[in-house]
């Protein structure tokens, strides 16, 4: 049933009226609501703020790392080690490991490049991070609306963007409503701002709309996958963060990993694989499973206790791949945009700016009497601000790396040790992720030992300690555009990379009783990563907003 049908049948939607609207809880979207109101207390002036959540809570969505900058935080607010913000965990080491198989080589501190030095940082729970924001958005006056993701943008009649509309609830899986179904809420807005993360839904659409990605480089992005382990108490070092590069992938695939250790005997345990990968045999899940055998992690895992488990996409591209920011009536904040520092593997101190920058535009403009114009104030005051600097010191860190890992490590080290990051070139990305897989035919198959369910695990398993749920009669949220490339292009050519990029198990080829393979969707184990959404080769699968509330619900990621 289309949302016409479902108007004509029910009526005209509830409409609020805001003056500002903000898409999606995390760092970015939380810290422009918290610097609109700021700026309303500071100078007496009253703003109106709402925030839309597509998880359960604030939070429930919230996955990285994470090694937290503090510099963004300390101007959002200066009283944060007051207030109780959870930042407890000051880094105290770093070690920085080139792995190879059953051996690794340490870099001496002393060769590190500053990027991967995280003196004054502090190990977080970013999940954590974003419900304390929350709290301190919400005494402010911000209306948060967590379980209502944005379904779709409202556009004024000269099309400038009016707004959003909330996901409609109680659908069906034909797409007709039951007894429990509500028509979703349209939030209008003099200014909407979009913090989705990497990969919005409704950001890639507005990029689409307003031709903002005319003229720069493809956004390309990773996989960041991640366990929470409790460990034993004679192996944690609260404040140890360790990177490493090199197995178990090959040295032409670009990745690595991190493990950082938390208090209360926790770390945490990753591994990032970029979507450029070639080899459609490759499993991002698997690869991480196998990077924990190395005795190097293996030590400090073994024994321990798995808590939860969690994937999303992060965009790596660079400030060579930012889009425009601005279009008539709002702009895209954080990593919608795609601000995360890949060199330092680090974007909530991003986000947070962003946010911060594109509130002082917008409170700017509504004070002003203005509204559904473009905030040019926003990018110019991006270009001025410290974060600019930072990116564009570290403008060509994804371009080297994707050239292999010993080229790579060599001309990062040229261009942030001997250079200090003032180089005169400038690399560019030449590909979108989905463009890269080499037919099955061309590449060599993978091996990936079966899991022990002590160290290592299959994809059902993490699931499930993902608290990821999904109402289960509602319309697919993950859809084709169409039914036959699956089989007839990417089973065929590409071996079914699905099947593999995918670290749910929501896709699966299986044959049936007339002989023939069909790909299997299995929705309800989706974690929201996104990668799908990028990394399909003919850009046949679609990500959309599930019913409010769906998805993973990482109580400490």
């Amino acid at each position: 049933m289309s949302p016409e049908h479902l108007l004509d049948k029910f009526g005209p939607r509830e409409s609020m009226q805001y003056d500002v609207v903000v898409v999606g809880g995390g760092p970015a979207g939380l810290s422009a609501a918290i610097q609109l109101k700021k700026r309303g207390l500071e100078q007496g002036r009253e703003i109106s703020v709402c925030v839309l959540e597509k998880g359960a809570e604030i939070g429930a969505h919230i996955l990285s790392g994470a090694v937290m900058d503090p510099r963004a935080l300390d101007e959002l607010i200066p009283d944060w080690k007051a207030r109780g913000a959870p930042l407890n965990v000051p880094v105290t080491e770093d070690r920085f490991l080139f792995l190879r198989e059953g051996a690794a080589n340490a870099v001496p501190n002393w060769a590190l490049p500053d990027n991967f030095k995280n003196h004054g940082n502090y190990v977080v729970s970013l999940a954590s991070v974003a419900r304390w924001l929350g709290q301190q958005a919400e005494a402010l006056g911000v209306e948060l609306f967590p379980g209502f993701p944005a379904a779709d943008v409202i556009y004024h009649d000269d099309g400038a963007v009016k707004g959003v509309v909330t996901g409609d609830m109680g659908l069906g899986k034909d797409g007709e409503p039951t007894a429990n179904f509500q028509l979703g809420i349209a939030l209008h807005a003099k200014y909407t701002l979009f913090a989705e993360g990497a990969r919005g839904h409704l950001g890639r659409k507005l990029q689409d709309r307003f031709a903002l990605r005319n003229g720069v480089d493809p956004q390309v992005h990773g996989i960041g996958i991640k366990e929470l382990w409790e460990i034993a108490p004679e192996v944690h070092r609260p404040g140890l963060v360790i990177h490493t590069a090199g197995w178990p992938l090959r040295s032409d695939t670009y990745g690595g990993s991190f493990l950082y250790h938390l208090d209360n005997r926790q770390v945490m345990v990753g591994f990032v694989v970029g979507l450029g990968y070639q080899n459609p045999y490759l499993s991002p899940f698997d690869e991480f499973q196998r990077y924990k055998t190395h005795p190097s992690i293996r030590k400090y895992l073994e024994g321990g206790k798995r808590l939860s488990y969690g994937a999303r996409a992060i965009t790596a591209g660079g400030l060579v791949s930012l889009p425009k920011l601005t279009f008539p009536g709002g702009a895209l904040i954080g990593d919608d945009a795609g601000f995360l520092n890949a060199s330092r593997i680090k974007g909530s101190h991003a986000a947070i700016k962003t946010g911060m920058l594109a509130a002082d535009a917008a409170f700017d403009a509504v004070q002003g009497g203005r509204q559904s114009d473009e905030l040019f104030a926003y990018p110019e005051a991006f270009r001025k601000s410290w974060l600019y600097a930072e990116l564009r010191r570290a403008r060509n860190f994804k371009q080297w790396m994707g050239k292999g890992l010993y080229l790579g490590a060599l001309m990062v080290g040229v261009e942030q040790k001997l250079l200090g990051g003032k180089m005169p070139w400038t690399l560019h990305h030449k590909h979108a992720d989905h463009e890269t897989l080499k037919p099955a035919a061309r590449c060599k198959p993978i091996s990936y030992p079966k899991p022990d369910g002590k160290l290592t695990f299959d994809r059902l398993s993490s699931v499930f300690v993902s608290n990821t749920n999904h109402e289960e009669n509602q319309p697919a949220h993950l859809r084709l555009k169409d039914a036959a490339i699956p089989v007839g292009i990417n089973l065929r050519i590409y071996g079914g990379p699905e099947s593999r990029y995918c670290p749910a198990g929501v896709y699966e080829f299986t044959k049936h009783d007339d002989g023939a393979q069909r790909l299997t969707i299995n929705a309800q184990n989706c974690v929201h990563c996104k990668t799908c959404d990028i990394k399909d080769p003919t850009q046949n699968i679609i990500w959309t907003p599930p019913e409010g509330g769906g998805g993973p619900n990482y109580p400490n990621m």
